[in-house]
């Protein structure tokens, strides 16, 4: 998914003079390209995350849209304060790349676990989140954010990562974007995040009817549009990489339960808080968290 993100990222600032790229010294093997390409737009900010979001939202302040990128929890919770007031509160252009989302960075310990950003970003108005499933979300991803600009959070994966859309897929908040067709109208799995790739396999390893969708997008203004969305299921399964605990699965469970007259069902799949103090490999990590086929079957 970083790939994509910084071919993506390369390719629109070709055509775009505000694109702009600020690192808090880690991305290397990966961020070059942007670099060499655009070295007038692109700024080391060293291991001072705080200070790399304060001179995003300074630029943005100028007319720049910048994307700010580290590892897991360095570019968020070290930052929430910056986030908040800086960002959020004055409705900058700034996107806080997170690369390595959820587990990704396993086996570095919790420091590196990606697993309570949901609940931070969530809870800040006018921020936009955005958690590809897949490569081609990724790239779907960017292009949304930067035709609208505005506060967001791009949550990707580290590589590797497979591939589930023949093309970049058209994508818009709160949309359920379809992945695999399903006959079935008693559930829906609705992903967020690599968490999609668990659903593809887990339909590959015991079939099913059920549905996939995949929602990259998402913010406290589209909760409005997943009623209507849910009205042919009657329950919604929830899917993410990420603690239950103010996740994915909580914010649809608000959506479809708060002023609906007939509450949907939720089912919420979702880490176990075990694994906030386990050190591990991504797989290892989320099959001892609950999440992936392999501890169920």
């Amino acid at each position: 998914m970083r790939t994509a993100f910084i071919n993506e990222l390369v390719q629109i600032a070709q055509e775009r003079d505000d694109i702009a790229l600020v690192v808090g010294d880690l991305g290397f093997s990966v961020v070059e390209p942007f670099a060499d390409a655009f070295p007038d737009r692109f700024i080391n900010a060293g291991v001072a995350e705080q200070n790399m979001t304060g001179m995003a939202a300074g630029m943005a302040s100028e007319g720049y849209h910048v994307f700010t990128y580290s590892i897991a929890n360095f570019p968020t919770f070290r930052c929430a304060e910056q986030i908040r007031n800086d960002v959020a509160y004055h409705q900058l252009p700034v996107t806080v790349v997170a690369v390595g989302g959820g587990l990704a960075y396993g086996a570095l310990g919790y420091s590196h676990h990606a697993v309570q950003d949901y609940a931070l970003i969530r809870t800040m108005p006018n921020m936009l989140i955005a958690a590809p499933g897949d490569p081609m979300e990724v790239r779907a991803c960017v292009r949304y954010l930067v035709d609208h600009p505005g506060p967001s959070y791009l949550r990707i994966g580290k590589a590797g990562e497979p591939t589930f859309h023949p093309q970049v897929p058209a994508v818009e908040p709160g949309r359920w974007l379809p992945v695999l067709a399903g006959t079935g109208t008693t559930s829906a799995t609705v992903t967020t995040g690599a968490a999609l790739g668990f659903a593809m396999e887990r339909r590959r390893l015991h079939g099913g009817e059920e549905p996939v969708f995949s929602m990259p997008l998402w913010s406290m203004d589209s909760k409005r549009l997943q009623p209507r969305q849910a009205e042919p299921f009657h329950q919604v399964r929830t899917m993410e990489d990420h603690l239950v605990d103010g996740g994915f699965g909580s914010w649809m469970l608000e959506s479809l339960t708060v002023g609906q007259t007939e509450p949907k069902r939720v089912l919420i799949e979702a880490l176990d808080p075990v694994v906030c103090g386990t050190v591990g490999s991504q797989t290892t990590l989320n099959a001892l968290g609950g999440l992936t086929s392999e501890l169920r079957s």
